[in-house]
């Protein structure tokens, strides 16, 4: 199966900062959410793929086209939505998507023509001719983001899209990226620490930290390695039941009379009912909670940061 992007110990390293720490990870396609706290070195590695970095060493591909030997090519098939605003002063909103066009290598017609139908898709048409830099901040996003389009590109990469935006304007720019991967097939990558942005518009996921891959799979997949999370009512010795729990390494979250809120050191209900017959309690019911993707990330923090304690005693 062809990658879309496809890196292989690919390191990024300022001064003595690692920011990026033998990084590999396969991306076919669809839609892929970057995730990571901030400083994670999402940014960086965004940059890396877009050959705007150099790394230090390793391997990196994007659409088939080496990030380090053939710039052109690849920026003539990807677009970017950078997190921080990129506009010239006193540029208007139509002369500015323009330029975008005309960097990525079309003529001056045609990115005209191209511009003026993005700037009405991404729903900022009746500023055309205003100046860039006096828009608000959701319309910056969305005229950077037609920026990224009008060459019509086959994968865009978005760097924290919808930072300072107002929950009306973030709703608005998501759903404009749902329609892009959903509708009209493009590719699309966005890194963020916004976790709903990424549970909203993406498939797939890859979690950085400390500038490490920790996990890559599905939403579906990541909340399943993290699904240990169990709602319980019990009846009988319940303080020998939560000593129990503990000393097996299951954390008790909640306790409210014969309620119990508890996340298991590993997926399955197995040692809760073991340890339940143990203490000689009654499970009287026992439910697989759904976890939010923000769980699912921290236990995934958590997860990494554990393997590396132990990796070290």
């Amino acid at each position: 199966m062809n990658s879309a992007i496809h890196t292989e110990g690919l390191s990024v390293h300022f001064g003595s900062v690692k920011a990026l720490d033998s990084v590999s990870f396969d991306y076919a396609g669809g839609s892929l959410g970057l995730l990571g706290p901030n400083g994670a070195g999402k940014s960086t590695l965004i940059k890396t793929l877009l050959g705007m970095i150099k790394p230090k060493s390793g391997r990196a591909s994007v659409l088939g086209i080496d990030c380090r030997k053939d710039r052109i090519s690849l920026r003539r098939r990807v677009g970017y939505v950078p997190e921080k605003d990129c506009h010239v002063p006193g540029m208007t909103a139509a002369d500015y998507v323009t330029l975008g066009g005309e960097l990525a290598g079309m003529s001056r017609r045609d990115a005209v023509e191209r511009a003026h139908e993005m700037i009405r898709f991404c729903g900022v048409g009746e500023a055309r001719y205003r100046p860039v830099d006096g828009f608000s901040a959701g319309m910056k996003q969305r005229i950077k983001l037609a920026q990224a389009l009008v060459h019509d590109p086959d994968l865009i990469f978005l760097d924290e899209p919808t930072n300072g935006l107002d929950p009306e304007g973030r709703i608005l720019l998501l759903n404009v990226l749902k329609e892009l991967h959903k509708k009209q097939g493009i590719r699309i990558i966005i890194s963020s620490h916004l976790l709903r942005d990424v549970e909203y518009v993406c498939e797939s996921v890859v979690v950085v930290k400390a500038g490490r891959v920790v996990r890559q799979g599905t939403i579906a997949e990541l909340k399943e390695i993290s699904d240990r999370r169990w709602g319980m009512r019990v009846r009988g010795d319940i303080p020998s039941y939560v000593k129990l729990l503990q000393e097996a390494g299951a954390e008790v979250i909640d306790l409210d009379g014969e309620k119990l809120e508890i996340q298991t050191p590993a997926p399955g209900s197995g040692l809760l009912l073991k340890l339940a017959r143990a203490s000689g309690c009654q499970v009287r019911r026992l439910q697989r909670r759904e976890l939010r993707l923000e769980d699912a990330f921290m236990n995934t923090m958590r997860d990494d940061a554990k393997e590396i304690l132990d990796g070290g005693s």
